[in-house]
């Protein structure tokens, strides 16, 4: 497949004609921000579940940079009947366009970021705590990254199932 990737006034136009424009972001991401016309429908429930085109005569796909949307370009063009694209630059490049978008910053951040600052504040910590406190405290550090890296091999990270159950993640809208 070669990919259709269209710039952001291209796919404004596109839209315009009837196409839908979808989102395959976490509902995480697209509860903080996301364009007015799009879709949330991610990537784990378009491998499921697939995409409802609603007679449209096109789809545009897009993520935060493009880069996600290229990367599952085969899977996504086999969601839907009709003419598939790939919005290029993701919202990144929408709003560089100086297009609008919808931001709902009493959102919580989205759950990869939250996991990064929590891992990062940690090893910083146990850096920390290790050099002036006592270096029994690197053992924080190295428990971090053991568990980045298992989460890595394994796909299951236990700082972001805590993080999920915190009070303020459950603010996130479900589309």
């Amino acid at each position: 497949m070669s990919q259709k990737v269209l710039t952001p006034q291209a796919a404004q136009a596109l839209l315009a004609k009837g196409a839908i424009l979808v989102d395959i972001r976490g509902a995480d991401e697209y509860a903080r921000e996301h364009i007015a016309e799009a879709h949330n429908r991610p990537m784990d429930v378009l491998n499921s579940q697939g995409l409802l085109t609603h007679d449209a005569t096109a789809v545009i796909f897009h993520c935060n940079s493009g880069n996600r949307t290229l990367m599952n370009s085969k899977v996504l063009e086999s969601c839907a009947s009709c003419e598939v694209y790939i919005l290029e630059g993701g919202i990144t490049g929408w709003k560089k366009a100086g297009l609008p978008v919808v931001k709902d910053a009493s959102q919580p951040l989205e759950l990869q970021r939250q996991v990064q600052i929590g891992a990062g504040s940690l090893v910083l910590l146990g850096v920390i705590l290790g050099s002036f406190i006592s270096p029994a405290w690197y053992v924080l550090s190295g428990f971090v990254g053991v568990g980045l890296i298992m989460a890595g091999v394994t796909g299951f990270c236990g700082l972001a199932r805590i993080l999920m159950k915190m009070p303020w993640n459950k603010k996130t809208l479900h589309n």
